[in-house]
């Protein structure tokens, strides 16, 4: 066809009768049918602006017997638009579609092939069985790699026909065959019908596995990419299975193609799940580190797509990118979500060889102009001091220095983190707390004012005038947020444990509960003001033990992902949900979820945290049997369903009058226990006896009120620190 710029003149809006006459006057005098292909380019031109050509649907079907292949390819992209709404015109066109089957040039016959499977209709789909029956044989590998992908197609049109007509079975057999780029598109088709929900299995042996690799060399770009992908569904049984492919892929990190790359580390990422030879993972993870390094030299798209996925690998691998934290120091010129995305990395990054590197760094940004990258370098800066121990002196000298600039967003985000610290350092720091306090005016932010006022409360008994500072705050108690209410609250009660006999304490302490109880309509801040209220008259004593207890340091446990989910979303390197870093069934509709699978090869560390995704079928509909009495509940799908079978004991006359105000919060942490006590709960319900409805009117009302379900409180599992578990 001609070239872009000369094909533009034809974009311009055209009437349904003037084509028409254009086309009929070509028919006469036009013997190498030029003008035919100038009146198809205009009704092509038309398509692609959104202009309805269909009522020339007769017209433009009596070119398909001209031989000339670009007339054929204007007119089957005619009928690939038109072919559905003029279903019942489309038999017309059926002996063309057999005609051109049998051509004797493979492009003819590919295009064909291609043309019909992508018209989803009854009539087109029962000749197009035969005919791609027939393809998927063909002698040339042109028309086999395209009818690979009608298989496809064909699928999801109708999934019944594929199946009874073995098509899946033919595109498995194409899997061994000798072109590559028919191996690709049969991987391709593959794994487009193993995703859907009503989709085959589709899993890869050993002998399968080693041919598709041996495809990769022959591959064009794209074909490699669904070769790799594929090889995830590889399950190894033995060590040395991981560690031989892994060997064999490796080589591909060195791929121009940033997509080929990422998908090589996502599969190496999976494989060494399956590996014991420290040497070799070793090996793999210093290999993993230059090629992730030079995509940072591509535009900034591209950059946030690597430091997206950079930010998962390091968190599962840390040793990828160890000694390369220079690498993701900010440039002037980067977008600000690069920026953020190398902050983050930097700090994910930091050790002590090199803290003193990065925080050097983190106080030139402290100086930029744009506010929230500022913001985000203040904020790291604190993290560093309570992730790295050794440089805790540094960074809160640097924090109390930026504080002296007096600019309020870095003094408000250095007080949010300097609390931080000293929940992490105990007794270590507290003599800077007069400095703090000298901002104390230029706190405007929630987050900010509630931790200047955790400070104040929680180290009343070292500040002299405690007392005065808590009076000023408490002057807009009912117009500040729930966030700086809530502190309020807790410090003015700590402040009364510590001075309790100072009267004006006192006086506060009172305007606060009463305030908090009386005036204010947040149900968790009034909560909050009864409990206090109730520990400070029953015994004042044990109020102080329990509000004064000692606090758990703070850690940086909390900033790593969890290592199931962690391993999961590595599945997904490369992919959308690598960059927003979460699952795609999340977001996705239909999505299938992917989790690593067991095996005796899988190493300990990952069967610790394995996660299992069962494949959901299409839900069938049928009748609802419940056994027991009470009425039948609609069908609905709930996850976790109390018993509605037992009845619900009635209240005592002790809950009626006045319960213990601390129940609710037991009830809500009993919450975080493990998913074995809900099945075990569901276990116990279905082998209860049912319950007499007539001894008791309160019966079956369990599920009145929503979906709750108490567990039983169970212990977390402990944390071992000191041991790096990331690397199997």
């Amino acid at each position: 066809m001609s070239g872009a710029g000369q094909d533009a003149k034809f974009f311009q809006r055209g009437k349904i009768q003037e084509l028409r006459a254009e086309l009929q006057a070509a028919e006469t005098r036009d013997k190498k049918f030029t003008k035919r292909k100038v009146v198809l380019k205009k009704i092509v031109a038309n398509i692609t602006m959104g202009n309805d050509m269909s009522p020339l649907f007769t017209d433009v079907v009596q070119c398909l017997g001209t031989p000339l292949l670009e007339i054929k390819k204007m007119v089957y992209l005619f009928l690939v638009y038109y072919g559905r709404p003029k279903a019942d015109q489309i038999h017309i066109v059926i002996p063309s579609f057999l005609q051109d089957c049998n051509d004797r040039s493979p492009l003819i016959r590919a295009l064909a092939i291609r043309t019909m499977s992508s018209i989803p209709i009854p009539v087109v789909l029962d000749n197009l069985t035969d005919q791609l029956r027939h393809h998927l044989k063909d002698r040339d590998p042109y028309v086999r790699k395209t009818a690979a992908i009608c298989v496809a197609k064909l699928y999801a049109a109708d999934p019944r026909r594929a199946e009874k007509g073995g098509f899946v079975e033919m595109l498995r057999d194409l899997l061994g065959d000798s072109n590559a780029t028919v191996v690709a598109n049969a991987v391709a088709a593959l794994s487009e019908i193993a995703d859907r929900p009503d989709g085959v299995i589709f899993r890869l042996n050993l002998t399968v596995a080693n041919k598709l690799i041996t495809a990769l060399g022959e591959s064009s770009e794209w074909g490699q990419i669904y070769i790799l992908d594929s090889l995830l569904r590889f399950v190894p049984q033995t060590n040395p299975e991981a560690e031989i492919m892994g060997e064999r892929v490796v080589v591909q990190l060195q791929h121009a193609n940033s997509a080929v790359v990422l998908t090589t580390i996502k599969l190496l990422l999976y494989l060494m799940n399956y590996m014991e030879n420290r040497k070799l993972i070793d090996y793999i993870c210093r290999k993993m580190g230059p090629p992730l390094v030079t995509l940072l030299s591509s535009g900034p798209e591209v950059q946030y797509v690597a430091l997206r996925n950079i930010l998962l690998i390091i968190q599962r691998r840390p040793m990828v990118l160890k000694n390369d934290v220079k690498v993701f120091f900010c440039k002037y010129n980067d977008p600000i979500y690069v920026k953020l995305a190398k902050l983050e990395i930097m700090y994910r990054l930091a050790s002590e060889e090199n803290v003193r590197e990065v925080l050097a760094e983190l106080e030139e940004y402290a100086s930029e102009v744009d506010i929230d990258f500022v913001r985000k370098a203040v904020r790291s800066i604190g993290r560093l001091a309570i992730k790295v121990e050794a440089a805790a002196d540094a960074c809160i000298r640097s924090l109390l220095s930026l504080m002296e600039t007096e600019v309020t967003y870095v003094v408000q985000e250095a007080i949010i983190v300097i609390k931080d610290i000293f929940r992490r350092y105990p007794g270590k720091y507290e003599g800077i707390i007069p400095k703090l306090c000298e901002h104390l005016d230029a706190l405007d932010e929630s987050e900010a004012k509630a931790s200047m006022i955790w400070i104040i409360g929680q180290f009343a008994n070292r500040i002299d005038n405690a007392d005065e500072l808590m009076d000023i705050l408490t002057d807009n108690f009912l117009e500040e947020s729930t966030e700086v209410q809530l502190a309020l609250l807790t410090a003015s009660v700590k402040l009364f444990i510590y001075k309790s006999s100072v009267p004006e304490v006192k006086t506060l302490a009172h305007k606060v509960l009463k305030w908090a109880t009386e005036e204010v309509d947040n149900p968790d801040l009034r909560d909050r003001g009864f409990m206090y209220w109730r520990l400070l008259a029953v015994n004042p004593v044990v109020a102080g033990e329990i509000v004064l207890s000692e606090k758990p340091p703070i850690t940086t446990d909390s900033d790593r992902m969890d290592r199931g989910a962690l391993d999961q979303l590595l599945l997904h390197t490369g992919t959308l949900g690598s960059i927003y870093h979460k699952n795609p069934e999340t977001f996705i509709r239909g999505a299938m979820g992917k989790a690593l699978t067991d095996s005796p090869a899988l190493n300990a560390h990952s069967r610790q945290v394995l996660v299992t995704i069962q494949r959901e079928r299409p839900a069938t509909a049928g009748p609802v049997t419940v056994q027991g009495p009470g009425p039948i509940e609609p069908s609905q799908d709930v996850t976790i369903s109390p018993d509605i079978s037992k009845p619900a004991p009635p209240l005592p006359a002790e809950a009626t009058s006045g319960g213990d105000l601390l129940g609710g919060d037991e009830e809500d942490d009993s919450h975080d226990g493990n998913d074995s006590d809900v099945d075990e709960e569901i276990a116990a319900s279905k082998s209860r006896p049912a319950a007499s409805t007539v001894e008791d009117p309160y019966s079956n009302l369990d599920g009145a009120f929503g979906g709750y379900l108490a567990e039983t409180p169970t212990p977390q599992q402990a944390v071992r620190h000191g041991e790096d578990d990331l690397l199997f």
